[in-house]
């Protein structure tokens, strides 16, 4: 009993830096856990709110002076349990046993207390917490922006001694990432989707939007006021209403999928604003800005500013997932290549040239244009008509339907006569 108010003031001490140690753990994960959309509610908050988002602004300083407190604080936690242990060592009334006993149980209170705990309950109340620890952590890293050129030389250093020859890559490799999925499994069937998995993400650089998107002339935008009635008792294709202007310009958007109450009338007010991307951009980057405006749903528009289609989060994730994505399979419910003997397909007009390319194993010419039924427009010079050929790059093109509401059907024939490969 004696031994135990001799370390009482020890234990207190040690009490006070694991919760110190649990405000850091806690802070880093809460705050590294912010989504965009609660970085943008932040922005607009209270003091605190604004203080939490701030920090964000330098992650490489935040989290250099997280780990620097955290070091502190655990350092001096194992020294005053070492003082402790000492103490309790000296007592004769105190065995092996509970020396032992302490020992463990001063490591596994830290883990638990200071490092678990915290970062779970952070992780799942991240604005909350952010908000809480915002303004004390803000003092907390000037504190330590006295040090941190020190602390920046001393890195510096170490990586040019123990790393000598290493270099940053500007970017990872696909075949880099193929290999790292090759060596973290076993299981060939795994190791294959994962593959096309990937290539589908890195793919997502490539696409243009205008060769993802859904055309203006394969989905309706509904002028508001819009009841329920006016869907006829259908569900959109793609599960979503769009909005627009009496020009035809998409201006918003309702996910019908995901509202469980829908109003008979006024179906506008569930609408969520859309965002605007010109023709050129990638499919990546309208990704990244779903991601950082929390929006789901893009009106594409063209050099005039005019809607020309839209693409939503849901187009993108099955272009993710698809073992081979097809935008002819999902927006007219049809394959983009069929075979039809003698040597010849039927493809849809709405096919675009990066599966025409693939499916052919030929490289095509450069075009403006990013479909089938663009290329016979740019070759013709005019809108084609059912009956036109034409000649381009290898094929022989013939449209056997109207391209009105982009479901035309084109027969292509191998100009050159070789077999596809």
């Amino acid at each position: 009993m004696q031994a135990i108010w001799e370390v009482a003031p020890w234990l207190l001490g040690m009490a006070v830096l694991i919760a110190a140690s649990a405000f850091f753990s806690g802070a880093e994960a809460a705050l590294f856990c912010l989504r965009w959309r609660d970085r943008r509610a932040l922005a607009s908050g209270n003091r605190a709110q604004r203080f939490a988002e701030r920090l964000l602004h330098d992650p490489d300083r935040l989290l250099s002076a997280v780990l620097f407190w955290n070091l502190v604080v655990n350092l001096s936690y194992f020294a005053i349990a070492s003082t402790v242990g000492l103490k309790l060592r000296r007592d004769p009334t105190v065995g092996d046993l509970e020396l032992v006993a302490f020992t463990v149980g001063a490591l596994l209170v830290l883990i638990f207390f200071s490092e678990m705990l915290p970062k779970s309950v952070a992780v799942v109340k991240a604005p909350m917490i952010s908000t809480f620890v915002a303004i004390p952590l803000t003092v907390a890293v000037r504190l330590v922006d006295p040090v941190m050129p020190a602390l920046r030389f001393v890195n510096l250093v170490s990586r040019r001694v123990l790393w000598p020859g290493f270099q940053t890559e500007p970017s990872l490799a696909l075949s880099d990432l193929e290999r790292a999925i090759e060596m973290s499994t076993t299981d060939a069937d795994l190791a294959k989707h994962e593959k096309s998995l990937l290539q589908n993400i890195v793919s997502l650089s490539d696409i243009r939007t205008d060769e993802w998107m859904r055309p203006r002339k394969q989905f309706r935008a509904f002028v508001p006021p819009v009841r329920l009635a006016d869907l006829n008792g259908e569900l959109p294709q793609g599960g979503y209403l769009f909005l627009g202007e009496e020009d035809g310009s998409v201006v918003s958007a309702v996910n019908l999928t995901r509202l469980c109450d829908l109003k008979v009338d006024h179906l506008e007010e569930h609408a969520a604003q859309v965002i605007y991307v010109p023709w050129c951009a990638t499919v990546a980057d309208t990704l990244q800005r779903f991601q950082q405006e929390d929006r789901d749903v893009a009106a594409v528009v063209n050099e005039f500013g005019e809607t020309i289609g839209v693409l939503t989060l849901v187009d993108i994730v099955e272009t993710i997932f698809g073992h081979q994505p097809s935008r002819v399979e999902r927006v007219l419910n049809r394959e983009p290549i069929e075979p039809v003997g003698d040597g010849t397909w039927l493809v849809a007009t709405l096919t675009n040239l990066r599966s025409l390319s693939r499916h052919f194993d030929r490289k095509l010419p450069s075009s403006r244009y990013s479909t089938v039924g663009g290329v016979m427009h740019e070759t013709l010079e005019r809108i084609p008509i059912p009956g036109d050929r034409c000649r381009w790059g290898p094929f022989e093109l013939e449209l056997l339907s109207d391209v009105e509401q982009g479901r035309g059907v084109v027969r292509v024939t191998l100009a050159d006569g070789e077999p596809r490969t």
